[in-house]
């Protein structure tokens, strides 16, 4: 048998006769360098391979810490081993002292023990001081500070205290500290002997029979041995103890080359041979004693131990023949009840099972009818779809399909009969989702390919609704796309058609001309063909986008029905046109989702799937109005080539722009978009025309301002009306009153001295009536043309500061002498001008208020470009002023200047000067308003005054009484008198009485 032992195990034998101790050590298997390599492997280094050997362990030992161990801080690292590393112990290092025991047990093979006591009980014993050098001595243990411990107890139970401190607590952890009893746990009973009756009562028996064997034991005297030693050896009474723990281990076997070794040490026999010859004998004998002693201490255990259980071995052999006694009783029992299950079985079990089996026998023939039914309709399904193909029900016929397709996967799957038929199902689907999409593209063509005059609403509405279905059905996003094309394609039919007619009904063309193209055939209509072509083309265009409009309405309303939408009812449209244009203006319905149809199968396609079928419909919309203000644009180019709307008067492009705004907005209220293309031709044109007309009424006034001689004319009648008109109405209703005039007679009647303007006589030139005839036609065509509102204010501003800047060259720069031959610039030349600056100035804040509530928010600040022309006239008005009192001026300096205060009186040079007031007066008395008269007399009098204060000073003359003073006075007089008397001026202040040097 094995006996276990320690890693390393010294066996100690006393043998007969003999004092000394026999030291023998085992040693456990280890990593390659380990003490398992060789007996002695502490005698040499491994790694080193050196020839030095060590005598101790403690020599041994010394080597490995400086050769081959490494501190790292206060860490110790083993670097014994194959490449310097230490299979055995961890590479972070240890202390002091388990690197010290890792040497001895890892790489010395010495256990170390802290007593002998314990070195005895593991079979090891130390070497006494008188020991070999040759034998392994044992390292002492290295005290530290952590071996001195003691326990709370120990410190509490001091043996030196007279008696236990009381305050050993809160001297520590304060006053607060309480000693309080520890009360009993509430979730734990209160237990009493009485809980342990039952226990006791149980076990007393077994108890009772515990002490008896136990009694019988103590008194009974140890057995024999099985073995008995030889005479002369002491009886064997060993302990188990005494038998080293490698014979207890279960991988003891004598095969090993160690164990063997062990257990037989014929090396220390041979180790002897040369002391004694009959010492091997000796030794062998003695050895088979000690095994001999091994063996009889286990077989005295073994027999102890039988002996001590072999009441319990009885007892269990009792047992086992009880229990095979039940066992024969348990099996008659089970071989009856199981003839009574039989018995039952034939007489309860088997007529119920029988009814059950035939019940489910006829429960799967009616199943197997059921099936054979089912297989006979999906036979009839191909038949069936060609019929509802035959009578465009669509639906129906991939609702069967559907159906069909669930049927197969499901309750027919597996039949081989129907193998092929899914596939042809999908085949057939293929090929009506190809019918649906050739049938809505045929009904598509042959919708917007008829003529203009049958649109009269949607041709056979339930096939479109069929079809529309079946498209929906399969989820077919883009089947509108066939109107993008079949809507571009009529379009362009209906504008070459169109101009086609109105070209060959045309009888008047210029025949001098060869026309080769159709395109310049078009060129070559007068104004109103031209409009006739437009109105036609406009309405056959918005007639072919209301029919577009109403077929997609059906397709809304069809969308609807398949989302689950309430139905709207298809009213047939009797006439495609509510207007002039033909516009369709019914109002869009609001989806709807019925709540009776939440959830059904009538539901065809989901809210999302609507809503873009919805979009596209808007999207198509908007295309075909878009396309077809494409192709009007590019008519409109192809038109414009010879300057055809350039040379139109202002009320033929009016005319022109209104056909062609009224066409725009009747397509708005079709796709419900604004569009941009074909306004924006029309601005162009616009502006093109604008651009014309400007020059053209620049050209006319500049030529005019160059012939003008600056003379006052009279007023016709046809401008005083014009002017009453603005004053009336506004200038937006001059065209009006111009016609009404003429109807009336008005411009039959004679022309009047003065323009009248709100009580105000204004004497003009013809130039100044023709600028406020060009202001009233500007006002005129923003009206006519808002979009090019800016533009006219811009050339408006344009035109009156071209009228300003040429006056101001023409009289005050006196360009007017070399033009038209004037002499010279006189006084009424300039006052004339004067006044038509301050006419001008009159208009422009009415042209003001005219455009601000034309133009937009953003558009506003422009007019401040007619504050600076108003800037701009008045600051003439002023120059001229300023020249009139200059002239007289440099009259009186040059009359005064010879002048004397001496006979006769009055003198001439004052005479002179009354000549010269009287012509200034005659001048302008007839041209401007009493209040600038009066204004220049004013300053005219004065500027006198201050020339005779300069000649008084220069004569020497004061108001003393003399006979200067007398002369002078006399001229004051005359000079009075003569100013008193001119037209108007009698109450003027003119007292000269302030020229005298005081």
């Amino acid at each position: 048998m094995a006996l276990r032992s320690p890693q390393n195990t010294t066996n100690d034998i006393h043998r007969p006769g003999s004092d000394k101790l026999s030291h023998e050590k085992v040693d456990e298997k280890q990593s390659p360098i380990s003490p398992a390599d060789s007996p002695a492997h502490w005698k040499s280094c491994l790694v080193c391979q050196s020839v030095t050997k060590f005598r101790t362990v403690k020599d041994f030992c010394h080597h490995l810490r400086e050769s081959h161990g490494v501190r790292e801080g206060g860490s110790f690292v083993c670097r014994y081993g194959v490449n310097g590393v230490c299979t055995s112990l961890p590479l972070e290092g240890v202390s002091d002292k388990d690197y010290e025991d890792h040497i001895l047990k890892n790489h010395a093979g010495v256990s170390r023990g802290p007593t002998s006591s314990s070195s005895s009980r593991s079979g090891t014993r130390s070497p006494s001081p008188t020991s070999s050098n040759n034998e392994p001595a044992v390292v002492t243990e290295k005290w530290t500070i952590y071996h001195a411990t003691q326990n709370l107890s120990a410190v509490l139970n001091d043996p030196r205290k007279s008696r236990r401190e009381t305050d050993f607590f809160t001297k520590t952890w304060g006053e607060s500290f309480n000693r309080t009893d520890v009360q009993p746990c509430s979730h734990l009973p209160d237990i009493t002997k009485k809980d342990f009756d039952k226990y006791l009562k149980n076990t007393s028996m077994r108890f009772r029979t515990r002490l008896k064997h136990s009694a019988l034991l103590s008194s009974q005297q140890k057995p024999e041995l099985p073995v008995a030693l030889k005479s002369g050896q002491k009886s064997v009474t060993g302990k188990i103890d005494h038998v080293p723990s490698m014979f207890m281990q279960s991988m003891f076997t004598l095969e090993n080359q160690e164990t063997f070794n062990t257990v037989l040490p014929w090396s220390q026999f041979e180790a002897q041979n040369s002391e004694t010859i009959n010492r091997p004998h000796q030794s062998s004998k003695l050895l088979q004693e000690k095994l001999s002693h091994y063996l009889d201490i286990v077989e005295v255990q073994i027999a102890r131990q039988i002996s001590q259980r072999a009441d319990a071995f009885f007892n269990a052999m009792t047992s086992h023949d009880e229990l095979q006694e039940d066992m024969k009783k348990t099996l008659a029992a089970i071989k009856h009840l199981r003839d009574r299950l039989h018995r039952i079985d034939e007489v309860l079990v088997k007529g119920s099972l029988q009814i059950l089996t035939i019940s489910r026998v006829r429960s799967n023939y009616t199943k197997l009818y059921q099936k054979l039914r089912l297989m006979a309709t999906v036979h009839q399904t191909q038949p069936t779809i060609q019929l509802l193909l035959s009578t465009s029900e669509f639906v129906g016929a991939l609702d069967l399909i559907s159906t069909t397709q669930d049927v197969l996967s499901q309750e027919l799957a597996g039949l081989q009969c129907f193998r092929h038929l899914s596939s042809q199902l999908l085949e057939m689907e293929k090929l009506i989702d190809k019918m649906l999409v050739a049938d809505f593209q045929k009904y598509a063509t042959s919708d917007l390919s008829r003529p203009v005059e049958s649109y009269n609403g949607v041709v056979d509405e339930d096939h479109l609704s069929s079809i529309v279905f079946g498209l929906l059905r399969q989820h077919s996003p883009n089947f509108l796309d066939v109107y993008w094309e079949e809507c571009s394609t009529a379009v362009k039919t209906i504008v070459k058609q169109t101009v086609i007619d109105i070209v060959s009904k045309t009888d008047d063309l210029d025949s001098s001309q060869t026309a080769t193209s159709l395109a310049e055939q078009m060129r070559m209509l007068n104004f109103q063909q031209w409009k006739s072509l437009l109105d036609t083309l406009f309405t056959n265009i918005v007639k072919l986008l209301n029919q577009l409009k109403v077929s997609l309405d059906v397709v809304g309303r069809v969308g609807e029905q398949a989302a689950g939408g309430k139905a709207v009812t298809s009213k047939t449209v009797e006439s495609a046109t509510s207007d002039q244009h033909g516009i369709d203006t019914v109002s869009p319905q609001l989806f709807q989702c019925d709540p009776e149809l939440a959830g059904s199968d009538d539901i065809l396609i989901t809210v999302a799937e609507y809503n873009r079928v919805i979009n596209a419909i808007k999207e198509l919309l908007c295309y075909a109005c878009d396309f077809a203000h494409d192709r009007c644009t590019k008519l409109l180019i192809a038109r414009s080539k010879d300057d055809f709307f350039e040379k139109l008067t202002p009320s033929q492009f009016v005319a022109i722009s209104q056909t062609i705004e009224g066409f725009v907005t009747a397509t708005e209220i079709v796709c419900g978009r604004k569009s941009t293309t074909l306004r924006g031709a029309l601005q162009t044109q616009a502006n093109k025309f604008i651009t014309k007309f400007h020059e053209e009424r620049k050209t006319k006034i500049s030529l005019i301002l160059d012939d003008e001689r600056w003379k006052h004319v009279d007023v016709p009648s046809e401008f005083q009306g014009l002017v009453d008109s603005i004053a009336q109405e506004g200038i937006t209703a001059t065209s009006r009153c111009q016609s009404n005039d003429i109807r009336d007679g008005v411009m039959d009647r004679k022309p009047n001295e003065y323009l009248v303007v709100s009580g105000e006589k204004y004497a003009v030139v013809g130039t100044v009536l023709l600028l406020l005839k060009i202001i009233v036609e500007y006002c005129q065509c923003i009206d006519d043309i808002p979009t090019v509102a800016p533009d006219i204010l811009n050339r408006l501003v344009e035109v009156l500061k071209m009228f300003n800047s040429r006056t101001c060259q023409l009289v005050l720069g006196a360009g007017a002498i070399q033009l038209v031959g004037l002499k010279t610039i006189t006084t009424k030349n300039l006052a004339l001008a004067s006044r038509c600056l301050q006419l001008v100035v009159h208009y422009i804040p009415i042209i003001q208020n005219h455009f601000s509530q034309r133009l937009s928010t953003k558009q506003s600040n422009m007019l401040k470009y007619l504050d600076s022309v108003i800037k701009d006239y008045k600051d003439h008005v002023d120059e001229i002023t300023s020249k009139l009192i200059n002239i007289l001026e440099n009259s009186f300096r040059e009359i005064i200047s010879k002048w004397e205060a001496k006979p006769p009186v009055p003198s001439v040079a004052m005479k002179n000067c009354c000549k010269v007031i009287t012509r200034f007066h005659e001048a302008i008395n007839e041209q401007l308003p009493h209040n600038q008269v009066l204004y220049l007399f004013t300053k005219v009098n004065d500027s006198l005054k201050d020339i005779l204060k300069k000649r008084l000073l220069e004569l020497g003359v004061c108001n003393d009484g003399g006979p200067q003073h007398a002369f002078v006075s006399q001229d004051i007089s005359h000079y009075t008198t003569s100013l008193h008397a001119l037209s108007r001026l009698q109450d003027f202040s003119c007292d000269l009485t302030d020229i005298w040097i005081r």
